[in-house]
């Protein structure tokens, strides 16, 4: 018996990478499962079709699994509608949706173009709103649905040169927190990953000397798809109810992260002025202020 046997779930970017995995892992558990890939290149500039939802379709086929394949873009609604459409039509409903599909187009702020920031926030954060509004009424009217959307450190602590990324990647926390908390009464859950794994992703950061490769090596033995697919999977099971929730997957490390709540708060009774603000309220509040470490100073040990 399987977690998720007699489940449909639907896999966006199951091509390749994480989304390959959770695909395979998916169907391994007794899914049936709809395999989407648009086939992009890393950049999002070119679609190269169907080929690597076929690829994946085939391997759970082989193995005996139910799968179909598909190749719409996340970012169009209509592709998206008809994502959901085709699960009912193959398998007869829908139960999750795990979301790992993205690009990047990573360049420092001063640098981007308007196309640059446009096409990564129409994929992630678009593309997060798209899948979860395309099923959010069949969840609601069954009583019962599940979202695996994808976050970063990237957004959740900074990486530079990733503006664009960081922005959208925050976003789908937000969203994520109101889909858990407006679903409550209707069993419909949502959590989100930040996923460390050696995908096409990892591997397009320019390597610069001998540390960098060292640690891309690392990353390469340490990291992998199939430990973010654990977690996707145990989230989509129907004995989960963890909901509202952010995870990090950092090899064999599960982490949960806090969420933003008070820190430190200062009053003057009589009130505040620019000036008082600057002599008193913030130096008061600066040893716990966040610094601006990138996700490696956060993350600083060797991965497990």
């Amino acid at each position: 018996m399987g977690l998720l046997d007699g489940k449909t779930v639907l896999i966006t970017g199951a091509g390749r990478g994480i989304g390959e995995a959770c695909a395979l892992m998916a169907a391994e558990h007794g899914a049936n499962v709809v395999v989407n890939d648009l086939g992009a290149s890393l950049t999002g500039d070119d679609a190269g079709g169907a080929g690597p939802a076929d690829d994946v379709v085939k391997k759970i086929k082989a193995a005996g699994g139910n799968a179909v394949a598909n190749s719409d873009s996340v970012s169009d609604r209509k592709g998206v509608d008809y994502m959901v459409q085709q699960a009912m039509d193959e398998f007869g409903g829908l139960d999750t949706i795990i979301n790992p599909a993205g690009i990047l187009r990573d360049g420092m702020f001063h640098k981007m173009s308007e196309d640059d920031w446009d096409a990564v926030i129409d994929v992630h954060l678009k593309g997060s709103f798209n899948v979860t509004r395309a099923a959010i009424e069949h969840f609601r009217d069954k009583e019962s649905g599940n979202f695996v959307l994808f976050t970063s450190t990237s957004g959740l602590i900074g990486n530079i040169g990733q503006a664009n990324y960081a922005a959208a990647k925050m976003g789908i926390a937000g969203l994520s927190r109101i889909i858990a908390m407006e679903g409550e009464r209707r069993n419909i859950r949502s959590n989100i990953i930040a996923p460390f794994a050696w995908t096409r992703m990892i591997a397009s950061i320019p390597v610069k000397d001998e540390a960098g490769a060292q640690r891309v090596e690392r990353m390469k033995n340490a990291m992998r798809p199939e430990q973010v697919a654990n977690l996707s999977i145990a989230l989509s099971a129907p004995e989960c109810k963890t909901s509202g929730q952010i995870f990090v997957v950092r090899g064999n490390e599960l982490v949960l992260f806090n969420q933003p709540r008070p820190v430190k708060s200062v009053a003057r009774l009589e009130g505040w002025n620019p000036e008082t603000i600057l002599s008193h309220a913030l130096p008061s509040m600066e040893a716990s202020m966040t610094d601006l470490g990138a996700s490696a100073s956060v993350f600083s040990w060797e991965p497990i």
